[in-house]
């Protein structure tokens, strides 16, 4: 959602069954306006909604991923946040469909907690990530405080949220924050082969599968199976489940059609 007369902030491009937004706002390092989160939210819910859409991939224009809340805009009394959706239009309410963060230059503050909604991780070996909000008088409330600890050893975890120092992205791939290191400039490009991987599977049951991973973390033992069902019973019975079956049998490259 552009304001009248204003350039999108955010490109958005349609690679096979893949959506690719890319953040663009070099005049401040792609740090998150209201504009843009508006843009991400509208362009989340185009991959809902389109059934021959698949994965998201979300990065970052020149060199750089995003370098969190845009802090003239807050200054000025403005907020990225799109009601429901949160901060970017996203770290509420990430997408249904999996989306990878594809990693160049800084991930800072917003920008490492919109890494952190993301499923997959993709980094330039060159990318840093951190919350430097206490260096600022703040607190990473856009999920950052919630989510790092449930993605790498609290220790480490608490260690970046109270130094709020840069974090390489090497270390990040140690403990399996991020997914895969590519070379510095080579973050989309080998995103996009990650995103290629996971769209040739079912889009329901891809869908369905991120969605019982996300949701399961909380679920008691004694409930966690009958709460699934009403996720994978639908994939189930779709016909992408049949057309799986009877690909195999017919030795060919499924065609799946998200229904």
């Amino acid at each position: 959602m552009s304001a009248a007369g204003a350039s999108p902030e955010l490109k958005v491009t349609e690679r096979g069954r893949v959506l690719v937004m890319e953040m663009d706002r070099p005049e401040a390092r792609n740090a998150m306006s209201l504009q843009m989160a508006h843009e991400i939210a509208d362009a989340l819910d185009l991959l809902d909604s389109r059934p021959d859409l698949s994965v998201g991939v979300i990065t970052g224009a020149n060199q750089t991923f995003c370098a969190g809340m845009d802090l003239k805009g807050f200054a000025r009394g403005e907020r990225p946040v799109v009601e429901s959706r949160g901060f970017a239009g996203l770290v509420q309410q990430p997408p249904r469909k999996p989306l990878i963060a594809a990693v160049e230059g800084y991930a800072l503050a917003g920008g490492f907690e919109i890494v952190l909604a993301c499923d997959l991780v993709v980094a330039s070996s060159a990318a840093k990530f951190g919350l430097p909000e206490v260096k600022r008088g703040l607190t990473a409330a856009a999920g950052g405080l919630m989510r790092l600890q449930r993605r790498i050893p609290y220790h480490l975890a608490m260690e970046l949220v109270l130094t709020g120092e840069m974090w390489p992205a090497p270390a990040a791939a140690e403990v399996h924050l991020v997914n895969r290191l590519a070379e510095p400039g080579r973050a989309l490009e080998v995103a996009l082969e990650l995103a290629d991987q996971v769209a040739a599977n079912a889009p329901l049951a891809l869908a369905a599968s991120k969605q019982v991973l996300v949701r399961s973390q909380d679920w008691e033992i004694d409930e966690m199976f009958e709460r699934q069902h009403e996720f994978v019973q639908p994939v189930r019975e779709s016909a992408d489940a049949k057309e799986g079956a009877l690909a195999f049998v017919e030795k060919r490259e499924p065609r799946w059609t998200g229904a």
